[in-house]
């Protein structure tokens, strides 16, 4: 497979991140005060409101993601895994552009092999 065009690259990985740190700025509606009789809606707000603040986590933890891809072009270190040194199968940074451990280290980490 031919090299990846670092130019594209970066522009997946900027586009990703002016998306993730949209998300992230976005506002968050806090629950209204409750009324008699509105448990049900008040729950209903609360579990949004639990939703909502989840996923402005998992965008933070993504944008970071992004950011360290981002360094890792920078640096000339885009493409080798961080864990073993080994050069990361181009297809898997086509799928994730941030992926910052070849698919065999990324497997020993999700086991809890650090």
């Amino acid at each position: 497979m031919d090299a990846p065009d670092l130019a594209i690259i970066r522009a997946t990985l900027s586009a990703e991140r002016a998306r993730l740190a949209a998300e992230i700025g976005e506002a968050i509606v806090a629950p209204s005060q409750m009324t008699y009789g509105s448990q049900a809606a008040a729950a209903s707000q609360v579990f949004e409101q639990q939703r909502d603040l989840a996923l402005r986590d998992r965008a933070t933890a993504q944008l970071a993601l992004v950011d360290d891809a981002l360094k890792r072009l920078d640096d000339g270190s885009y493409g080798t895994c961080v864990r073993c040194g080994q050069p990361i199968a181009p297809a898997r940074l086509e799928a994730l552009p941030w992926a910052a451990s070849c698919i065999t280290c990324q497997a020993e980490i999700d086991r809890g092999r650090r």
